[in-house]
């Protein structure tokens, strides 16, 4: 007999939602952003880009979810880690896919499992940051905590 407990996927109604709150978080600070939401297997579920976001935002939106679901944690945790002598010092050109290690992605769980993750950019570091736990804190009642 099965022990697993299901956790319910992130929905593209969820994706969706957290774009709506990411956006509106960043537009209420007058920045224009990039949101991406990947589900747990790393699948686009849900961009977008303002119209007068810089053009590099939606890589690094994407590039920021991907980091934060691979490595089931906040990229804002990961800058650190890949400095010289840092535990990930070699990471960022490891892979065939790269990561970026620049605050603005965090992971996103459900029931405690990871169901996808989610990556603004386009605002400072510490403002995507903060626009991706707000939409969290939104949409899925969870958030990572605040760094400054």
């Amino acid at each position: 007999m099965s022990t697993a407990t299901t956790v319910t996927p992130l929905t593209t109604q969820d994706a969706e939602a957290l774009v709506v709150a990411a956006r509106a978080a960043a537009e209420s600070a007058g920045v224009t952003v990039s949101i991406t939401v990947l589900d747990a297997g790393g699948h686009l579920l849900a961009f977008r880009r303002d119209d007068r976001a810089v053009l590099i935002s939606g890589e690094t939106s994407t590039r920021k979810a991907w980091t934060a679901l691979q490595l089931n944690a906040p990229t804002a945790d990961l800058v650190d880690a890949v400095q010289p002598g840092g535990l990930f010092h070699t990471l960022p050109t490891a892979l065939d896919r790269p990561l970026l290690f620049i605050a603005g992605g965090i992971p996103l769980h459900r029931d405690g499992r990871l169901i996808g993750a989610l990556g603004v950019g386009g605002g400072a570091p510490a403002q995507d940051h903060a626009f991706a736990c707000a939409a969290a804190a939104a949409v899925l009642d969870a958030a990572p905590a605040q760094r400054a």
